[in-house]
């Protein structure tokens, strides 16, 4: 390890041009800056030896050895400079991030020709089947606030539903299932697979995709989910209507998603992607579906 060449101590790097410690770095800068060595005075005559010891005991002795080393005054900055000095490195180091942040920007590989014709057949099918469109706002319809505020009949498995609000839900649940199959059968690669598969897959994404339908079109504002484009519901509602926890994990994904604020066109691929898991228990076509979702996961990451 290197030693300080003042008082000896472990050094910690060059410091105006010289080896030391951070004490003597630290004594030399402030004597500098403040101007404080007229003031030293040795009481031994000027023949201290200086040391990690007795570095401490005589300013004078151990400014004048800093001196004699070669410890450059000048390298030692007032402190407009100084202020300066951190304010370039500061300008420097936001001018490296924003570079970095363009070269990612730049280097991110856009959605290619295949991509795009992809990108534009999910699109058009989520856009043809997705209820109200973007006028849902205007078009939505709440739910009575004395429905489904509190669960007034026993269910199965020590639940309670209210049967206003569960009978609400039943009318538009039979719409939202169609308008998802409408969906799948609009996507050619879909309609390629066995008519089993197609059952399979249909199975197993229909809630998952009604219930993203539904967590795009959470209300901040209004605290609700509007389902099936037309009934805006609060989180009490859907749950003692008859989704108990479920309604809490849709809620939660519609307040997280609300910050991405998604297009149309992200919200299809989403859709694309969780019609096409090859994980469904019975599936036959499996490395084809998990091609077919591979390629909706690559537009759906080249296109954001």
């Amino acid at each position: 390890d290197e030693l300080c060449v003042v008082c000896g101590d472990k050094a910690t790097g060059y410091h105006y041009r010289c080896i030391t410690c951070e004490g003597c770095k630290g004594f030399f800068r402030r004597t500098i800056q403040k101007n404080l060595h007229p003031t030293y005075s040795c009481k031994y005559e000027g023949k201290c030896v200086i040391d990690k010891v007795t570095r401490n005991q005589c300013q004078e002795c151990r400014f004048k050895k800093c001196t004699y080393v070669g410890m450059a005054t000048d390298l030692v900055l007032d402190d407009s400079k100084r202020l300066a000095k951190r304010k370039l490195i500061e300008e420097n180091r936001e001018k490296r991030r924003r570079d970095e942040l363009q070269k990612t920007v730049i280097t991110r590989p856009e959605p290619s020709t295949e991509e795009w014709v992809l990108i534009h057949v999910v699109t058009e099918a989520h856009m043809a089947t997705n209820a109200q469109g973007s006028h849902w706002k205007q078009k939505r319809k709440f739910l009575p606030e004395d429905i489904g505020q509190a669960p007034i009949v026993n269910a199965p498995e020590n639940g309670k539903v209210d049967l206003e609000a569960f009978s609400q839900f039943t009318k538009i649940i039979t719409p939202a299932i169609t308008r998802v199959v409408d969906f799948a059968k609009k996507l050619p690669m879909f309609c390629e697979l066995p008519c089993e598969d197609q059952i399979i897959l249909l199975k197993g994404c229909c809630m998952e995709i009604m219930s993203l339908r539904a967590a795009v079109r959470y209300d901040a504002e209004s605290q609700t989910l509007t389902l099936n484009g037309e009934m805006a519901v609060t989180r009490d509602q859907l749950k003692n209507g008859g989704l108990g926890v479920v309604s809490d994990a849709i809620f939660d994904l519609g307040v997280s998603l609300s910050t991405f604020n998604l297009d149309d066109t992200e919200v299809a691929l989403l859709q694309a992607v969780l019609l096409m898991s090859s994980d469904r228990p019975g599936l036959r076509s499996v490395e084809r579906i998990e091609k077919f979702q591979e390629g909706f996961l690559l537009a759906f990451e080249h296109y954001i």
